[in-house]
């Protein structure tokens, strides 16, 4: 490592992934974190490492928070943390093993977690609290060209401010304002006054640095290895410069902050960065009615893991579908997408879904968490780590998952129903990712009020009603063995389907024992073709078939230029199989006899 000046940016999966994007419990304030701060330890069981039955007790007991809220604060922060696919399929068939509230303590008991992290990711929480000005306002910084007020404009009004997963500015901003507070968390008691604040000699342990790697890495002399925050204090010069001390091994409290704050930068590897150096990928061709050509950028090809982003911003009444290896792993944000049918058929390592409109999303296995915000009308098909909705109104999302939904404020009339659909390399990427067919918990969602706690009103949710279940069917070949969904549908799903099923065999079987004439069957192909293509325009389903067809020069992957093109071949068939009548390919009615 090059021994010339560092630089130390805030890490983005902490940020992106593990704030909770709503305001926080106030029990999560500083001053209660101070006091577990010091409480853990003192505490066997507390230090260095947390398990899950004293963090309840002082979750439940200490703060006061509901339990549900606990545990999903220790999930959240175990879900962020560095897994091997076949320990996170271990985990999952324990759980899936559990009976009883009994047997699923036994098996959360087992689960632990860093300390000084879990108390910096329980502060970092505030990332997404509210100010009061901004409250009143809406917006920390009014727009000149406001629109008018509408109900959807006011929840995102309500939210916008608060959305920063994805700001890396505000990441930095966030460290540079609270990095007395971060600090102060990793000194141990000794190092207090009376009143609990920190004194001007207080020394700050190697070990406290570890924990604060979790939250910011860096490099030197703008080399292109990243190394995390220890690991570059672990250099003497840098040691030297941060205030080590050979003899105690620790880092003057003071020297140290006055370091960070003269090292710390805007990551290079964040959507700005992306947006303005990321590889451009741009469209073969400009949809009709567009006002604006579709946006993807991303930097897969040189950001490091966990800071490797892809954004799609702006597609428009157009089909998109990708399977390549360079987005697998890759942090992908959907923004404001408009009656577009989105495939990404890859492991993913997190989606975010911003702003978009009227659109069908599936992915492939999502390691972490999709996270769907002031969307509206938007059908995602996922299988995930953990789904969390805010700020969205009237959609459908169909998920397998092992933790419960998230449903987090300013939602309106949410469904919710079973993963529905399989392509043919599907299990093996699960498994790639840690992600089984059991536990399957997509019916029973956490809905998380204003104030960060459990909300106790009428839900904003409905469970999808077995009659209006149909299975999704991709319309792409591609290689592999899944010929089915993974689990199986539950048992009423599998009915309802199975009786439209049995629906069509009967008509066809009246159709053929109607014994029409020649001239008859003619008319009643023609009149089938009529309905079926008046369905197809009344339904949007035409707009999705004309997009699949294939243009007239077509590549096989990312050409010289960098443009984005299609990875798969089209079958000819209907992508959603959401009508009472036999499968048949695209645009073409059903067979009359």
């Amino acid at each position: 490592m090059d021994q010339g000046k560092a630089s130390v940016w805030a890490r983005l999966e902490p940020f992106l992934l593990g704030a909770l994007q709503a305001a926080p419990p106030a029990k999560l304030s500083m001053h209660y974190l101070r006091k577990m701060a010091a409480y853990v330890h003192t505490r066997e069981g507390c230090y260095p490492r947390l398990g899950w039955p004293m963090w309840r007790h002082i979750a439940c007991g200490k703060l006061q928070l509901p339990e549900d809220l606990a545990w999903l604060y220790f999930e959240t922060f175990d879900l962020l943390m560095p897994h091997a696919p076949e320990d996170r399929l271990g985990w999952a068939e324990a759980l899936s093993q559990c009976h009883s509230t009994k047997e699923l303590d036994r098996v959360r008991s087992k689960l632990s977690v860093d300390t000084l992290q879990f108390l910096l990711f329980l502060y970092m929480q505030q990332l997404n609290r509210v100010s009061l000005r901004t409250s009143l306002i809406g917006e920390e910084w009014p727009s000149p060209r406001a629109r008018s007020p509408s109900p959807s404009s006011d929840r995102e009004a309500k939210t916008s401010s608060q959305n920063k997963n994805w700001d890396d500015q505000a990441h930095l901003t966030f460290v540079q304002t609270h990095l007395s507070d971060l600090l102060e968390l990793l000194v141990e008691p000794g190092q207090l006054s009376q009143l609990g604040q920190v004194v001007r000699d207080s020394q700050v342990s190697m070990e406290a640095v570890q924990g604060l790697s979790f939250l910011l890495e860096g490099s030197v002399s703008r080399g292109r290895t990243v190394h995390p925050l220890h690991r570059l204090l672990s250099r003497a010069p840098l040691q030297a410069q941060a205030g080590y001390s050979k003899i105690s091994r620790s880092f003057s409290l003071q020297q140290l902050q006055t370091w960070l704050r003269q090292a710390l930068d805007l990551n290079p590897f964040g959507v700005s960065a992306c947006l303005r150096s990321g590889k451009k990928l741009a469209w073969a061709q400009q949809v009709e009615g567009s006002i604006k050509r579709a946006k993807i950028a991303r930097n897969t090809h040189m950001a490091p893991p966990g800071s490797k982003v892809m954004l799609v911003s702006q597609v428009f009444r157009q089909t998109l579908a990708k399977d390549s290896d360079k987005l697998a792993g890759a942090n992908v944000k959907l923004h404001r997408c408009s009656e577009a049918f989105i495939y990404l058929l890859c492991p993913l390592r997190s989606v975010s879904l911003d702003k978009c409109r009227n659109s069908t999303v599936v992915l492939g296995p999502v390691e972490t968490s999709v996270y769907v915000q002031s969307c509206e009308n938007v059908r995602v098909v996922c299988v995930a780590g953990r789904l969390a909705v805010g700020a969205s109104s009237h959609c459908t999302l169909h998920v397998l998952t092992p933790t419960r939904p998230l449903l987090l404020p300013g939602n309106v009339a949410l469904t919710l129903g079973p993963f529905h659909t399989h392509y043919p390399s599907l299990e093996d990427h699960m498994a790639s990712v840690g992600l089984a067919v059991v536990p399957n918990v997509w019916d029973q969602p956490l809905v998380i009020g204003a104030e960060g706690t459990p909300a106790a009103d009428s839900p904003p949710y409905r469970l999808l009603p077995p009659a209006e279940f149909c299975s999704l069917v991709i319309p792409f070949h591609t290689e592999g063995d899944t010929c089915e969904v993974p689990g199986g549908l539950p048992p009423l799903y599998k009915e309802a389907l199975d009786a439209r099923e049995s629906r069509v065999q009967d008509w066809q079987k009246m159709v053929k024992d109607a014994r029409l004439t020649k001239e008859q069957r003619r008319q009643f192909q023609a009149l089938v073709e009529q309905k079926f293509h008046e369905w197809l325009l009344e339904s949007g389903n035409r707009q999705q078939l004309d997009s699949l067809i294939p243009p007239a020069v077509t590549v096989s992957a990312e050409d010289t230029s960098g443009s984005w093109v299609d990875a798969y071949s089209p079958k000819r068939r209907s992508s959603e199989a959401n009508r009472e009548g036999p499968r048949e390919p695209a645009g073409q009615a059903p067979t009359a006899c």
